[in-house]
């Protein structure tokens, strides 16, 4: 009879220790879970600080950068300083390309007013950067702002786009020039190339002259001046560049990163934060004397001469690299720089979308030239040039040491 309760002593002590266990396990099972989810979360947390670290790296490395330009562009005054002796006047240059860089809306229909305010505001906006700079000024400060512009073309896309009257636009300007008698507005002509050009010869002008302490400089694109500023870069003369922009969401502003590392000014409030947008010009017909019912869109065709259909058709029997002369490469796949009228190869071909893509294939078995030239491409994966050797490690040149 003693023996039955001890049997369930035993099986009941055994039920204890099995559902401590279990208890114990499910606990050490939760605790486990836990632990993985707060590596899990801090593996993330840690990613985020890596990456937040090389954001910061990368920038203070541009800082760097542009402070060693700075610093090599005022040795090279230092070197000029018996200049100041005779001559107690430094400049402070602006110059813009007014087609690339345009005054708010707002500005321009106020015109007149407009114009005098946009460069009390450009004036402010620039002697604030020089304070913040701590630049020292020896004698009187001589601040000139000059505006390179298409006036025709610029008047016409801005009352296209019901951003001002041709009126309103000729106020504006004449209310901006007269702010100052050093503030000027230049209609350069009928290219967006004469207006580059006359930019360039001012820049590499007047940057070198040993009192020209800075010149900011707006509407600058990376493609069109990086002849200019290599060589400004060269001479030790790049550090007295600041870059001129409007103030928008810095996130926007690295869409396309510029090739020089140099100092930002952004002016909140007087640029569009958008490019103006262009109107197609289309040439006006023209008739033919006698022949009334014949005109032409900009070439005089006789009555006889058959209707011309626009662009020319590729030569069928020839590849397209063959072709006389041959298709832009960067015209059909990204943007030709040169435009129609300089580029040596052909804009006007019709291209089928087996075409476009066999060009674009041919296209990336040439490297990029701002590779080629140690150069970071602005472009980045958006660049019809290749990148990367289509023969990787059975590439010719490589084996060359190349």
């Amino acid at each position: 009879m003693a023996t039955q309760p001890m049997g369930e002593a035993n099986q009941q002590l055994w039920d204890d220790t099995l559902s401590r266990l279990l208890s114990l396990s499910s606990v050490t099972v939760r605790r486990n879970s836990d632990l993985e989810n707060r590596v899990a979360d801090l593996e993330v947390e840690l990613s985020v600080w890596k990456q937040a670290h090389s954001v910061a790296l990368e920038a203070s490395e541009r800082e760097v950068k542009a402070h060693n330009v700075q610093i090599a562009a005022l040795n090279r005054q230092i070197s000029n300083l018996d200049c100041f002796k005779n001559n107690q006047n430094p400049l402070i240059l602006c110059i813009i390309n007014g087609d690339e860089l345009v005054f708010n809306r707002e500005l321009l229909s106020q015109g007149y007013q407009g114009g005098r305010t946009a460069a009390q505001q450009l004036t402010q906006a620039i002697a604030e950067h020089l304070a913040h700079e701590d630049v020292h000024v020896y004698g009187r400060l001589s601040f000139w702002i000059t505006i390179y512009f298409n006036k025709t073309e610029l008047m016409e896309d801005l009352s296209a786009n019901n951003y001002c009257t041709p009126e309103q636009l000729q106020a504006f300007l004449a209310g901006f020039s007269q702010a100052s008698p050093r503030f000027s507005t230049v209609d350069a002509g009928f290219s967006k190339e004469s207006v580059e050009a006359k930019i360039k010869e001012y820049l590499q002008t007047f940057t070198r002259f040993p009192q020209t302490l800075r010149v900011f400089f707006g509407g600058y694109e990376d493609l069109a001046y990086m002849s200019t500023f290599s060589a400004l870069e060269k001479d030790q003369m790049l550090g007295k560049l600041v870059l001129l922009f409007p103030a928008q969401d810095p996130a926007r502003s690295t869409d396309r990163p510029s090739v020089y590392s140099l100092p930002h000014l952004s002016v909140d409030g007087l640029f569009l934060l958008e490019k103006l947008p262009r109107i197609p010009k289309k040439l006006a017909p023209l008739t033919t004397g006698p022949f009334s019912a014949v005109t032409s869109n900009g070439g005089l065709i006789s009555p006889q001469s058959p209707a011309r259909s626009v662009g020319r058709p590729i030569d069928p029997s020839l590849p397209l690299h063959k072709q006389n002369p041959p298709p832009c490469n960067e015209h059909y796949l990204m943007t030709c720089s040169k435009g129609a009228g300089i580029c040596k190869y052909s804009h006007d071909y019709i291209l089928t979308a087996d075409q476009l893509n066999s060009l674009a294939n041919n296209a990336k078995k040439a490297p990029c030239n701002w590779l080629k030239n140690g150069v970071q491409c602005p472009y980045g994966e958006q660049c019809c040039w290749g990148h990367v050797c289509p023969n990787g490690p059975k590439c010719f040149h490589l084996s060359k040491g190349k």
